[in-house]
């Protein structure tokens, strides 16, 4: 039974003629009756008794119109949905991203995506980096966004990596007289008060190289997991921190125009590398390739350079 069956049964069926049957298929009556005539021949049985000059549909083909509605209306729908799919408005996007950026950024960046794609289903997951990798890697989200893994990524034929490389701003309360500075460095900085990541962390780890080189003292009084709360510190007056782009563009975006931290340029730079990843074994659907260079472009936006 083809569809061009299905749609002439059906239209026949809700017309009770071939004529009119024809024109709204804008199709030629020989056809729809050829058509008709053939779907019979296939069910070896009649669909339709002539009766004072009309088709007049039996039993049986009651039972078939029911069937044939149904999935006339499941390929019309199917039909839509890839249409959709095509144009962007219809499909998942799924993403697991490491805290900082999930919080602020990746939100604010799909609402404003899906705005205008009310049948598009947005998963955004917040994970450490490792287990970001590892999500990524078993194939299971179309994004994933991470610390970078000094060449993990190179070492398996799981993921793919876009590296970017930012610089570091210095977060400072907003009335601090440092704040009327144009940029910071260490040596401002030196044996004052300052919040960081865990030891482990590339701008932690790259921060303490940085006052070493230029022989200044690091302060560290409060110590956090994720910037995000680090900046209460800052808010406060208790502390100055070192933060990437990304975590300012957060907190930028969480406060408005009631931020009490400024952010200003560090010097000598403290670099920080950000991963952009993605499964190579699962497809990335138009929707994730749409989304994913949205996000480059953010990235670039905000001062990254794409190093891989």
């Amino acid at each position: 039974m083809k569809i061009n069956q299905m749609q002439a049964f059906n239209e026949l069926m809700l017309t009770g003629s071939v004529s009119e049957a024809a024109r709204n298929l804008n199709r030629s009556q020989p056809a729809i009756s050829a058509l008709i005539a053939a779907l019979e021949d296939e069910f070896g049985m009649k669909l339709f008794e002539r009766k004072g000059g009309r088709l007049h549909p039996v039993p049986e083909a009651y039972y078939l119109k029911e069937e044939c509605s149904e999935l006339l209306a499941r390929i019309d729908s199917l039909q839509k949905s890839m249409l959709g799919i095509k144009a962007l408005n219809n499909g998942k996007l799924e993403i697991v991203s490491m805290p900082g950026p999930s919080v602020f950024l990746l939100p604010n960046m799909i609402a404003e995506f899906a705005f205008e794609k009310p049948d598009i289903q947005c998963s955004l997951i917040s994970r450490g980096s490792d287990a970001v990798f590892q999500l990524v890697a078993a194939q299971q989200y179309d994004l994933g966004v991470s610390d970078h893994f000094y060449g993990k990524a190179d070492k398996t034929s799981l993921v793919s990596e876009k590296l970017f490389r930012f610089n570091c701003l210095c977060a400072i309360p907003k009335n601090d007289v440092l704040a009327k500075k144009k940029s910071i460095t260490a040596e401002d900085l030196n044996n004052k008060p300052l919040a960081t990541l865990y030891d482990g962390h590339e701008i932690t780890q790259n921060t303490y190289r940085v006052f070493n080189d230029e022989g200044c003292v690091m302060n560290v009084k409060f110590i956090t997991q994720y910037f995000i709360p680090l900046l209460t510190y800052v808010e406060k007056k208790l502390a100055y921190a070192i933060v990437d782009p990304i975590t300012v563009e957060s907190y930028r975006l969480s406060k408005g125009d009631d931020a009490q931290i400024v952010f200003l340029p560090f010097k000598p730079k403290v670099g920080y590398r950000i991963s952009i990843l993605k499964p190579d074994y699962r497809p990335a659907s138009l929707i994730a390739q749409s989304f994913s260079k949205i996000l480059i472009s953010e990235f670039e936006r905000l001062g990254g350079v794409q190093v891989s």
